[in-house]
């Protein structure tokens, strides 16, 4: 059965970080991209960042980019989501996914609700 579960979402005042765990299992976490996405109230799921089985340097969105830093651990089948200096905007539920290739995702985690705010 596939399982990923994220953790590490909260309420964190604007400028903060926090940081994103998801554990992996049920497939074989070595041959899938991983993604982060979110969504915010009223709008569309997005992608925020995105890592290819490969693991080359990772995608960002221009949201996240210079803010949010992606890894994953092949090893423990875990992927993260650095995210510093936090704004309002950020604020939305965090989604870890797993897929063939970035962006083409088969299997998604229950989300992490991830609140900035002061």
């Amino acid at each position: 059965q596939v399982q990923l579960v994220e953790s590490g979402g909260g309420l964190v005042q604007p400028g903060g970080s926090l940081a994103l765990s998801c554990a992996a299992s049920g497939f074989t976490f070595d041959n899938y991209a991983l993604a982060w996405f979110r969504q915010a109230p009223g709008k569309e799921r997005e992608a925020v960042s995105c890592i290819e089985s490969d693991d080359e340097d990772p995608y960002y969105s221009d949201a996240a980019k210079g803010r949010f830093t992606m890894s994953r651990d092949n090893a423990k089948y875990t992927v993260s989501l650095q995210m510093n200096t936090l704004r309002p905007e950020d604020t939305a539920v965090y989604f870890c996914a797993a897929g063939d290739v970035c962006l083409s995702e088969d299997y998604w985690g229950q989300g992490t609700q991830v609140t900035v705010s002061s």
